[in-house]
């Protein structure tokens, strides 16, 4: 900051030079009253830390697709029938999603998410039993997701290994949180900025411990389309 010379005044009496000194010394001492005023930095509050996330929802297909020879299905029930009802969930190709991934910790829960099929929407309940590590089918030329950017000795995608716990009560339909969302976002409810509508694109999604838990709570209620269909 620059700052302003001071210039010497003479007063050409010693009763004005005794008074006015007073008087320019007095406002002088105000000025810098108003003008120093203590700024008190309050301590980061936790919403603006970055957030920390505990809880997950995971995508993928149940139905056949056949993509450069392979077929990309996996579904719930396919987790279920692999040994100790576990497989590693690769093929993430999203930079933010990767990055998710490799937040997890052992022992998060997640929930199986069945995307781009008749009814998507959410089957069960997994859980993160190996923190990430390497995804090798990128460096597979055979599979739909190799990256031949990706260097063995810098490799860009990771992978985590999932365990199957159960299957939902009921199946919760994209089309019912979809409409709980946009209710929410008018009452200010758990699911207004639910990653499914506004991180839609991600394959890997972070969920808050209030969105999980009420998420979970649908599975005993009736759907609210049912209901809606049964009255009409």
């Amino acid at each position: 900051m620059r700052q302003s010379k001071r210039k010497r005044v003479t007063s050409p009496a010693a009763g004005n030079d005794e008074h006015g000194g007073d008087a320019v010394a007095e406002q002088g001492a105000k000025k810098a009253v108003r003008t120093r005023k203590k700024v008190t930095v309050p301590p980061r509050s936790a919403d603006v830390q970055k957030e920390e996330y505990h809880c997950w929802l995971m995508k993928s297909e149940p139905e056949s697709r056949m993509e450069k020879g392979m077929d990309m299905k996996f579904g719930i029930e396919d987790l279920k029938s692999q040994p100790n009802q576990t497989a590693c969930w690769d093929g993430v190709r999203n930079y933010q999603a990767r990055n998710f991934m490799r937040s997890m910790k052992n022992g998060q829960k997640a929930f199986f998410y069945h995307s781009n099929c008749k009814e998507p929407g959410i089957a069960g309940i997994i859980k993160i039993v190996k923190e990430a590590y390497t995804d090798h089918t990128q460096f597979d030329p055979k599979n739909p997701h190799y990256d031949s950017s990706s260097k063995n000795d810098n490799p860009k995608w990771s992978m985590v290994d999932v365990q199957f716990i159960r299957m939902l009560k009921r199946y919760i339909s994209l089309a019912e949180l979809k409409k709980l969302h946009q209710k929410h976002k008018t009452t200010d409810g758990p699911l207004r900025n639910l990653a499914l509508f506004t991180r839609a694109r991600l394959s890997v999604q972070p969920l808050t411990q209030d969105e999980f838990e009420y998420i979970l709570s649908l599975e005993e209620e009736k759907n609210t389309e049912e209901e809606s269909e049964d009255d009409a």
